[in-house]
């Protein structure tokens, strides 16, 4: 082996074992998330139940209504946190997240407008309008970013932040125009995975798995975006084209998860920052960290939900509002000081 090849090899010896540790936590989450809530049930009768045995209420909680939370969670977790990573990448901006580029807003306010023009009652008809008003925002955002025909990091975060903005403010006039509306999509727009079948996954699911394949894809790529635009093309990297792909994975991905649980904030941001934290810059591997810490902040912010107000519960979408806002905070200190 080279001298070369022992160097490269080396970080990876280092971080494979921190990936299978972070794969096993999230097993482990998965299975309290499987067991705990209003009801807990012993992690045996939950194994049981997966394994088709047992046949009481306990078995059709954890199957019919826990099993689906916890794939949707996984998945909504997952995708949020890829899309905090790429959208970082490709802006150079480590507070940059999905709802920077507005597209929760958009979600939300197509959700709202559904519902009070057409007086929708279920989530899973919202699904639809969800992803058409997150893609919308984000292709709006991207057109305000544009500049000499690249993309423009600063114009692109100032742009999905005004839109944001605007977005938030009609969204709250429809809302106090309407107190039926109201209480339709004030759920919806908390934040959760309380209530979903795998039923509003499923169309989804082609979005998602398109989005992480073009995140993964770019993972390389964008370790050379972060030298700076003139470095990455003096090493042949066509920039414009690696930040339009990237754009395109976060819409898919985060326009998916907003349609399917809400705007959750804050797991987009957290994600990244966490992966960094332990397994360093590199995008080679922050990308799949992501694919990891993603659904173990998500499922663990369900999990304290469920357990802080029993035998009710609060939405995800809250508890990483209220975990993240500290962490923002954090985070925009250590920036302003760095």
């Amino acid at each position: 082996m080279s001298s070369t090849d022992t160097i490269t090899a080396a970080p990876w010896r280092r971080r494979v074992p921190v990936l299978v540790i972070g794969v096993g936590a999230l097993a482990l989450c998965v299975l309290l998330s499987l067991a705990l809530g209003a009801r807990s049930v012993p992690i045996g009768t939950v194994v049981e139940a997966l394994f088709g045995g047992g046949n009481g209420r306990d078995a059709m909680v954890i199957t019919g209504m826990r099993l689906p939370r916890t794939v949707i969670g996984v998945a909504v977790g997952a995708a949020l946190g890829l899309a905090g990573a790429i959208v970082q990448g490709i802006t150079r901006n480590p507070l940059a997240a999905p709802t920077t580029l507005g597209i929760n807003a958009g979600a939300g306010f197509a959700v709202v407008v559904a519902i009070y023009a057409l007086r929708l009652t279920h989530p899973i008809q919202y699904v639809g309008f969800a992803f058409a008003g997150a893609t919308g925002a984000a292709l709006f955002t991207l057109a305000l970013g544009r500049r000499a025909g690249d993309l423009d990091p600063v114009r692109l975060v100032l742009g999905g932040t005004v839109l944001q903005l605007v977005l938030v403010s009609w969204t709250s006039a429809v809302l106090l125009f309407s107190e039926r509306t109201l209480d339709e999509a004030r759920f919806w727009l908390a934040g959760s995975i309380a209530e979903r079948d795998l039923g509003v996954l499923a169309p989804m699911l082609p979005a998602l798995i398109i989005g992480a394949v073009a995140g993964l894809a770019i993972a390389p790529a964008l370790n050379a975006l972060a030298l700076g635009d003139e470095t990455a093309q003096a090493l042949g990297m066509p920039v414009a084209r690696i930040r339009l792909i990237g754009m395109v994975a976060v819409v898919l991905l985060a326009g998916s998860a907003v349609a399917v649980a809400g705007p959750i904030a804050f797991i987009g941001l957290a994600a990244p920052h966490l992966v960094r934290l332990v397994l360093g810059r590199d995008h080679r591997v922050l990308i799949p960290g992501c694919l990891i810490a993603g659904p173990l902040l998500l499922l663990g912010a369900d999990i304290v939900g469920r357990l802080v107000a029993r035998p009710s519960e609060l939405e995800v979408g809250i508890v990483t509002a209220f975990l993240g806002a500290p962490l923002l905070a954090v985070l925009a200190r250590k920036r302003q000081a760095g």
